[in-house]
């Protein structure tokens, strides 16, 4: 007798490629891989950059960005996927449909602006965003900045994060989950809302560290993990927080500017670290 294989469940991920390894599609899979699913791409740039910033970016066309998807969908059982960088309204537009013909979890990170300042999102394709990307999504999860841009208002009270939670959900989204690094403070906030309910705020306290380089990328891609394992999307949301904190806890030094966080850090102690 013998017993059935064990095959993880499959998470894709669409995103842009980061050069320098802490972000991007790179994070996500390692996230994916350490949380026990098998992680698929389909990149929508390639990006030149380290921990210094974004030196360029190169597009894929729209058209191969939807093969790259079309395949995916044609051969692996998946059971969630994310978005990261979209970059243009031309390649939301192409992916859409496809996205439409699956029912998994989606968790959209509405990726608008890199860490170093660099614009990730054409400004015209914001509003595809808004219209066609985010009532796809289980899940988004934006940081202040990226709220901001979305619901055209500045968030700078709990008040104004109802708001701008409600303004999400408005654009068709089942859950927003406001991250709350950009806000000041010791206790850091991230808000999680849903329609018809207030706002649940997860306090944590602040990881005191540089190397935050990818934080978005990787919560999104945990959460999507969780998800994909069949975990609530509550619970999902928490568990994924949970493997962010523990990255930042024990990131490194690496390289000349904000260093990664450590997507290793569950397996250190095995290693001897």
């Amino acid at each position: 007798m013998t017993l059935e294989k064990y095959i993880p469940p499959c998470v894709l991920t669409i995103a842009g490629s980061d050069s320098g390894g802490g972000a991007g599609i790179q994070a996500d899979l390692k996230t994916m891989t350490v949380l026990g699913t098998y992680g698929l791409s389909v990149i929508t740039a390639l990006t030149a950059q380290n921990t210094t910033g974004v030196y360029g970016i190169e597009p894929a066309s729209p058209e191969f960005v939807a093969k790259q998807l079309q395949v995916v969908l044609d051969d692996f059982p998946l059971k969630a996927a994310k978005t990261g960088m979209l970059f243009s309204a031309e390649i939301m537009e192409a992916i859409v449909p496809l996205l439409r013909k699956v029912s998994i979890p989606l968790v959209v990170d509405p990726v608008c602006v890199s860490q170093s300042g660099h614009r990730l999102l054409q400004e015209d394709a914001i509003g595809v965003m808004r219209t066609l990307v985010l009532p796809l999504a289980t899940l988004v999860t934006p940081n202040r900045p990226e709220a901001e841009t979305l619901t055209g208002m500045r968030i700078d009270s709990p008040d104004d994060v109802r708001e701008a939670i409600t303004r999400i959900l408005d654009m068709g989204s089942k859950a927003v989950l406001l991250k709350g690094g950009h806000f000041e403070g010791d206790v850091m906030v991230d808000w999680l809302g849903m329609p018809g309910q207030e706002p649940v705020p997860l306090k944590h306290a602040r990881v005191c560290t540089k190397n935050v380089h990818g934080t978005g990328c990787t919560l999104s891609a945990a959460i999507a993990a969780y998800l994909a394992r069949g975990t609530a999307l509550e619970n999902a949301v928490v568990l994924g927080k949970e493997y962010l904190l523990n990255a930042l806890t024990q990131s490194f030094d690496l390289g000349h500017g904000d260093g990664p966080t450590n997507h290793l850090a569950p397996f250190m102690s095995h290693f001897g670290y």
